[in-house]
């Protein structure tokens, strides 16, 4: 297994190409429904040209639905424009060895127009835009991203032929924790988790969910740009290993009626010279219910969360399928609350000094993490900017409590997002338009769609 390799440098990548070990560089970027997408050029074409140049792609790769059908009504993209390109700018900070693909680097890219300036809807810049604004006041972001999935025996071309009904979980009952029924995935695991080192993460583990198949692999925390890149290529690349191994993976927030997928997302603030700014004194008079331990900006930070939390759910819940998850009393969120180490709240606070932070649990397997950590800091700096107060801790039960409530459909999400004075405000008119623009698809796609539920309920029986 290769050495971690992130980021790898040009003159090293340089060595590779001349040894033979290395033929194909990818470059890549997220799409708005958090897929990886680019393209495999070749390693002398890219040491010849993309690497100073860039590599050009069509603009619609921001502007489809999931299934790469071209819709209407985006107004970076469309028949009238042309569908012309855009390009995509290597990072050289993320260029790295993919090790679980034969003689192959990857590198993550920026967008641009032709003319050079920012494509802001793109996921990787809203992000930057609002790492800048935190830079601005000195501060820094550190994210950690937690993603579930099920594993099935099934290829992903045999689920595909069945509809991706009566599939075989990789277990057969609870293994939250278990050890002996996760030992059969092992294997997979095994090869996911070591691949990822080899591509410059820091690897923390795996641990079995509650879900039939369901595992969680955990990666250590980094900048918050750091974290979001890893994060899709760990997805992808999980999803090319498991397809190697013949087995099938799915990161859906909702596959059925048991436990859905989660991607619980930590996020700390630090001076931009690495001080902690969450963590305070602790007053010993101060009880749990109290701010126990939580600086002045740090309850400000909270406190935007919690106000800012359901009008920019869109970017933690990108899809229908996203809003299944919250359901009473199944650690999914369904109130908005905050609480000292409280799985029932959305926002869970938990650790000390450097590693004071929060918790949000709202997004789940599917989400856009550059869009969904972007929101995290808007609402916290909502809440620094306005010196918002935070409410106590909420203790107890926070499913049978009386705090406002997640939104439940993604109807209800898209039409607080396009109402929202803190969206528009963080991220610009273009953005919040863009992403409202693909709620609507999505929602007339689900609106005109007949489903299996409909048949069973209504072919015979109405």
């Amino acid at each position: 297994m290769a050495s971690p390799s992130a980021p790898l440098t040009l003159e090293r990548l340089t060595e590779l190409v001349g040894a033979g070990d290395v033929d194909t560089v990818i470059v890549a970027f997220t799409d708005m429904q958090g897929r990886l997408v680019g393209k495999r050029v070749s390693a002398r074409l890219f040491l010849d040209d993309v690497a100073q140049h860039g590599a050009e792609c069509c603009n619609y790769l921001l502007a489809v639905d999931v299934e790469m059908n071209t819709v209407a009504g985006y107004s970076m993209s469309s028949w009238e424009h042309g569908y012309g390109d855009m390009a995509m700018i290597p990072d050289f900070t993320t260029l790295r060895l993919a090790p679980w693909l034969p003689g192959t680097a990857m590198i993550t890219a920026d967008l641009e127009w032709l003319d050079g300036a920012p494509v802001v809807a793109s996921p990787r810049q809203i992000l930057k835009a609002q790492l800048e604004r935190l830079k601005e006041r000195g501060l820094e972001a550190f994210v950690g991203t937690e993603l579930e999935f099920i594993v099935f025996e099934n290829s992903f071309r045999e689920a595909w032929a069945k509809g991706y009904r009566e599939l075989t979980p990789a277990s057969d009952y609870n293994i939250d924790y278990a050890l002996l029924a996760s030992t059969r995935m092992e294997p997979l695991l095994r090869d996911i988790r070591n691949a990822m080192d080899g591509a410059g993460m820091y690897c923390e583990g795996v641990k079995g969910e509650c879900n039939l198949g369901q595992q969680e692999i955990a990666f250590r925390y980094a900048s918050a740009l750091t974290t979001c890149d890893n994060h899709s290529i760990y997805k992808n690349g999980a999803k090319e290993i498991a397809d190697a191994h013949g087995k099938s993976l799915t990161f859906m927030a909702k596959f059925n009626e048991r436990e859905g997928n989660s991607c619980h997302i930590h996020i700390s603030l630090r001076s931009t010279e690495g001080a902690p700014v969450f963590a305070a004194e602790v007053d010993p008079d101060e009880g749990p219910s109290k701010h126990h331990g939580m600086s002045k900006l740090f309850r400000h930070f909270l406190a935007g969360q919690v106000a800012a939390l359901r009008e920019l759910t869109l970017f933690s819940a990108p899809n229908i399928n996203s809003y299944k998850r919250y359901v009473d009393g199944s650690f999914a969120p369904t109130a908005v609350a905050w609480g000292f180490d409280n799985r029932t709240c959305a926002l869970r606070v938990v650790g000390h000094g450097l590693g004071m932070r929060v918790e949000n649990r709202v997004p789940g397997g599917d989400v856009n993490q550059y869009l969904a950590v972007a929101a995290l800091i808007a609402a916290g700096l909502h809440g620094i900017e306005n010196e918002l107060e935070l409410e106590d801790a909420f203790v107890g039960n926070a499913y049978e409590g009386d705090s406002p409530r997640v939104p439940t459909t993604l109807r209800d999400a898209a039409a607080l997002f396009a109402e929202s004075v803190i969206a528009r405000e963080a991220f610009g008119d273009e953005v919040v338009e863009h992403y409202l623009n693909n709620a609507r698809i999505e929602l007339a796609a689900y609106d005109a769609a007949v489903t299996d539920w409909e048949r069973v309920r209504g072919f015979e029986r109405l």
